[in-house]
């Protein structure tokens, strides 16, 4: 048996638990207030907070309860529809690897080179002094 994704579906879920709780919300309300109205009245200690009061808190009630009821009525259409009409299969695409020809890279073989010595430079006492004396500001006697 597969599972369909409606009955995985999070909105469906809070839909279907949003409605049972406002039917047994308003069924609660209404019904609490109506007893509480046919008491009163029955007894004849009735006052307009009870009589006038309660007609609008059942009214709120009933009206509860009937859009918990048009809830579940969304739903069962909605699993009705799902159940009729089948999701599409998903497609499976089976890629094949691609059949690369290795190309053969050579190498030749190189001589070792030898390192080359980095030349040498020598200072000498004169060519120092030489170039300390043209850098120098002071003038030349």
């Amino acid at each position: 048996m597969s599972t369909t994704r409606l009955s995985r579906s999070i909105p469906f879920w809070v839909l279907v638990g949003g409605s049972v709780v406002a039917i047994a919300g308003g069924a609660f309300l209404l019904i609490s207030k109506l007893n509480t109205m046919a008491t009163t009245l029955t007894d004849g200690t009735a006052t307009g907070v009870e009589v006038y009061a309660g007609q609008i808190w059942a009214v709120s009630g009933a009206i509860l309860a009937g859009a918990g009821f048009v809830g579940l009525a969304l739903a069962l259409t909605l699993g009705a529809l799902r159940s009729v009409v089948a999701p599409a299969a998903d497609v499976v695409t089976v890629v094949e690897p691609v059949a690369w020809e290795e190309e053969v890279v050579e190498v030749a073989p190189v001589a070792p080179v030898a390192p080359v010595a980095e030349p040498v430079v020598e200072t000498t006492v004169t060519d120092t002094v030489a170039s300390d004396a043209l850098r120098s500001d002071t003038p030349r006697a």
